[in-house]
């Protein structure tokens, strides 16, 4: 019986220990700021919990034991950790959330127009969010994007340094730009307009390269880029970015929150940059870098409204005043031939809205428009237009057993006019349209998607564009797809080709130019891999393939005079592989980095040649590393090209045919360790490259840009003289990167949420 009772306490001794409990809390972080409404989950038990307004979590009665730790928000990665829970003291835990960046469990909605997790995507989609422009702050979209693994920003005159997006080496008219999902980026604000869209904005960046016309109809041949706005709900009470450069360029950002009314919530935002320095380190007499004064102001309004259905409005202004050229210029000599200079100003206007019909079927109306204005001098020569987009959108979404509909109506107006001789009149267009996808899910491991699209262009007729995707999940980790498509593009050459109106070349249509068409498909292969200490590898390859007929190509070399436009008399290519691969070590190293190899040519009567300005080769990178002893975070970001095909004037023209292997490479250091404040500074293009190396001049006759001492045979070709050696004309095409030098730059954030 004694031994019998002395069991009975050692057990009941035993059992009380086994079940004694404590406490386990702390704070969560993320981007510098204490985060509420963070998921807190001791996985495998019932212990859960939120944090409050101060980012702080308690967990209560919580038997000692080892446990995994799960803590997750959107638009952050999900932590897990190990933690060891004692009989001592409450335990305390904090930790700091990692934002998504590049990661693959973000969500999106330009593959499909529906919001779905990106792994869970039948269209591959790359996600960019704001934190990672960051890493190499830029006042614009357009010059944000030259850290994105197969996008690059492409200058198309060494003047007025207008440019596009190229992406996998396809011209910048390849490129859809999307606001919100609306379609009113184009012919000329992809050249005009597109630096005028401020990074405060930004919410995140989607980016579908490819063929994306079954969806979103003409432009979106090479793929598409969609920038989604802040959420107003989101946002900051007042958020503030100021930075300026060695070169005296200042961008000022600024962002405020209001509630109006009781079920409203607007956010106003404003940019404002200002470049007024002439530079000309190169010794050509001509401006380096575009002189420019610009302003930005957005604002974006969120409804309230029963079962959570959806309101949004946005609007957004643009004014930009922008010159190049004799570094003697001033607005008195603008449009004269006394002295050169090429003078843009930019108005434009935009309105985008989103409103979920109050039905029990998901019926959304998207709609925006814009009204864009040019006026411009190249020299004497006057480029003047006016363009006008409206753009109405109705979708329905259903989801019948395992079937996910999506289906569609949409019209688009277009209205351009300009003084040039290839518009003889003002063009109207209308593009009514007719879309239905289906994603069918054959199993818990693979989906199929079915797309089909029909538009009637009022000038070119009937253009069908189908598409189909397929998805195969091998595990949690491990994710394949495969995607295939046609893409269709009407072109406006005018407003596309900057080279057509800067210079003297002649501009040469030869027939009436055709819609351009193309056939694509892409292999896409994820692979995530999560060490046992944090460490998390993520690595993404896509090999992609695309066929063009009736592509528009531009002739500089029959004669050196003209730029003779024609569609293709056979087809041209592009294909590649592209790999990004991302690393984040728990020490506060991270690593994106990417590469792709291109292969890009245009095949006439069998004969295959590259296109102008397009690499082989590409890769970007951005290093960071943070010390939180010292609450310092390094960027070091950067990017390579490799050599390009250049236009020339003559066989006599002392510049190098081809841009060589080239880099710009960034550092910045960041400061976080005041309340609401971060300090920034750093150095761009530290290399100090610029295309000027290795070349006697980029810009050819600066020294007589209206080519009053030029001499022509009775052919129309140049004459070589003492004053011409070469037998050039003046041409600004020579160009394929930024030409400023190595530069410092210092800047200041304030956020109060």
């Amino acid at each position: 019986m004694k031994k019998l009772f002395l069991i009975l306490i050692m057990f009941s001794l035993q059992f009380s220990f086994a079940q004694e409990t404590t406490s386990v809390s702390g704070f969560i972080k993320g981007e510098g700021q204490k985060l509420q409404h963070v998921n807190v989950h001791l996985t495998g038990t019932k212990h859960k919990t939120v944090t409050d307004s101060l980012g702080y979590y308690n967990l209560e009665n919580v038997v000692v034991g080892n446990y995994t730790i799960q803590i997750s928000q959107m638009g952050f990665q999900t932590l897990k950790r190990k933690i060891e829970v004692s009989k001592d003291a409450i335990q305390t835990y904090n930790f700091e959330l990692t934002d998504n960046e590049n990661q693959l469990n973000e969500v999106v909605v330009s593959g499909t127009l529906k919001a779905v997790k990106r792994l869970e995507s039948a269209v591959p989609v790359e996600v960019y969010s704001p934190v990672f422009f960051k890493k190499n702050p830029t006042p614009s979209i357009y010059e944000a994007l030259q850290n994105i693994n197969g996008v690059r920003p492409q200058l198309n005159c060494g003047v007025c340094n207008t440019g596009d997006i190229h992406i996998n080496g396809l011209e910048g008219p390849y490129t859809l730009v999307l606001i919100d999902g609306m379609p009113i980026v184009s012919s000329l604000s992809t050249v005009y307009g597109l630096s005028g869209i401020p990074n405060s904005l930004v919410e995140r960046i989607e980016i579908v390269k490819g063929p994306a016309s079954s969806l979103y109809g003409s432009e979106a041949v090479g793929g598409l880029i969609n920038i989604i706005t802040k959420n107003p709900t989101n946002a900051p009470l007042f958020s503030a970015d100021v930075f300026s450069t060695s070169y005296l360029e200042t961008n000022v950002d600024l962002g405020m929150k209001f509630n109006p009314t009781k079920k409203s919530t607007t956010l106003l935002g404003i940019n404002y940059f200002n470049y007024n320095e002439v530079v000309d380190k190169d010794k050509d007499n001509f401006t380096d870098v575009t002189l420019s004064e610009r302003i930005s102001i957005f604002n974006k309004w969120s409804f309230l409204r029963d079962n959570n259905r959806l309101f949004t409005i946005a609007a957004r202004g643009m004014y930009e005043d922008r010159w190049g050229g004799d570094t003697r210029w001033e607005k008195k000599y603008r449009g004269g031939d006394e002295i050169y200079g090429e003078s843009i100003y930019t108005k434009r206007a935009e309105l985008i809205g989103s409103y979920q019909l109050p039905f029990e079927e998901k019926l959304m109306l998207s709609f925006s428009g814009n009204v864009h204005y040019q006026d411009s001098r190249y020299g004497t020569t006057s480029y003047i237009a006016n363009q006008k987009i409206g753009f109405l959108q109705l979708t329905w979404d259903k989801k019948i057993g395992r079937n996910d509909f999506l289906a569609g109506i949409a019209n688009r107006y277009s209205y351009y006019d300009d003084n040039t001789t290839a518009t003889k009149e003002a063009e109207s267009t209308w593009l009514p349209g007719i879309f239905v996808q289906d994603e069918i899910t054959l199993s818990p491991k693979s989906q199929v998607l079915l797309g089909m699209r029909y538009d009637y262009n009022s000038i070119h007729g009937s253009i069908y564009t189908p598409r189909v995707a397929y998805r195969w999940k091998k595990n949690e980790n491990t994710i394949f797809r495969l995607n295939a498509g046609t893409g269709f593009r009407v072109v406006n050459l005018f407003t596309e080709d900057h080279a057509a109106l800067t210079g003297s070349r002649d501009v040469v249509l030869k027939n009436d130019l055709k819609p351009e068409q193309s056939v694509n498909a892409n292999l896409n292969y994820i692979q995530k891999i999560n060490f046992a200490n944090g460490t998390f590898i993520g690595v993404e390859t896509t090999a992609f393939y695309t066929r063009f007929s009736n592509k528009i190509i531009s002739d500089y070399e029959t004669d050196p005079n003209k730029i003779i436009y024609d569609n293709i008399n056979g087809y041209a290519i592009s294909q590649g592989i592209s790999t990004n691969i991302d690393v984040n070590f728990p020490t506060g190293l991270k690593l994106i980095l990417g590469a792709t190899v291109l292969d890009n040519k245009n095949v006439e009567n069998g004969i295959s040649e590259r296109p102008f300005l397009t690499e082989n080769f590409t890769a970007t990178w951005s290093v960071s590393y943070k010390i939180e002893s010292l609450n310092l975070l390094l960027d070091y970001t950067g990017n390579v090209y490799s050599p390009m095909k250049l236009p020339l004037l003559s066989d006599l023209d002392p510049r190098s045919p081809k841009s060589p292997w080239y880099s710009i490479q960034n550092i910045q250091f960041t400061y976080f360790g005041w309340k609401n404040f971060e300090l920034y500074g750093g150095v761009k293009n530290l290399l100090n490259f610029t295309p000027k190396q290795n070349n006697p001049f980029l810009i050819s006759r600066t020294n007589d840009p209206f080519d009053k001492n030029v001499q022509y045979d009775s052919a129309g070709k140049v004459l070589v003289t003492p004053d011409n050696p070469y037998g050039l004309t003046f041409d600004t095409t020579y160009v394929y990167g930024q030409n400023q030098t190595i530069r410092g730059f210092f800047g200041l954030r304030y956020t109060l949420r």
